[in-house]
């Protein structure tokens, strides 16, 4: 499907697609209202464990290449993008005790909400890429910028274990550009041809269930 194709769905579905944006200003104004005792114990849980700041605000790249900082609960130690690659591999010596435990459970996720809350991010949606790995994607590969990117779609459900299937590779770089990177971009192309607030609902019940089994 070419990028006009992939437009074009998105022009027919103009109404669905204003549904959803209204369905995230809602559910994560009303998630933030209700989830803030969490965010709090968060927030003060990774303060004790390690010296630094609260959030992780890693730029990347969202609705139509516009770049944004993302809001992630801080999983490692300062500076982690200067200490090793932009991909997490395996057991990280870079990931704190605190952030073991919120990657496991995908809490380090909930501080997306705020993303989700301002329009930079959809609560479904492809996963923002950083500008390193934007830069490799073929035309084709582009058309995931035509949408907002989520906190979770097909490909976070297909990889949520990603940094242990890196973990014995010999270039764990190279395997993620060239294997991991397209078939999750496959997944995305998957949602964008389905894209809808059903949709969504659907993928948000499929990662709940993910993250349970997990």
């Amino acid at each position: 499907m070419q990028k006009m194709d992939i437009a074009q769905v998105l022009e027919k579905r103009k109404l669905q697609l204003a549904l959803k944006r209204l369905m995230d200003i809602v559910i994560s104004g009303a998630a933030l209202f209700v989830l803030w005792p969490v965010l709090l114990l968060a927030a003060a849980a990774i303060k004790i464990d390690d010296p630094g700041p609260v959030f992780y605000r890693q730029v990347r790249v969202g609705r139509n290449g516009k770049e944004f900082r993302i809001f992630k609960f801080r999983t490692m130690v300062v500076d982690a993008d200067r200490k090793g690659l932009q991909i997490t591999v395996g057991r990280d010596s870079r990931i704190t005790r605190v952030g073991a435990i919120l990657r496991k459970t995908k809490l380090d996720e909930l501080a997306q909400l705020i993303n989700v809350f301002v329009g930079e991010m959809s609560f479904v949606g492809p996963r923002p890429e950083v500008p390193k790995y934007v830069n490799m994607y073929t035309p084709y590969q582009r058309q995931v910028l035509l949408v907002r990117p989520g906190i979770t779609d097909y490909a976070s459900i297909a990889y949520r274990n990603e940094n242990d299937m890196l973990e014995g590779a010999e270039d764990p770089e190279r395997m993620y550009i060239d294997v991991i990177m397209p078939d999750k971009i496959e997944l995305n192309m998957k949602y964008l041809r389905e894209i809808s607030p059903v949709a969504d609902i659907r993928l948000i019940f499929s990662t709940i269930i993910a993250v349970i089994k997990d």
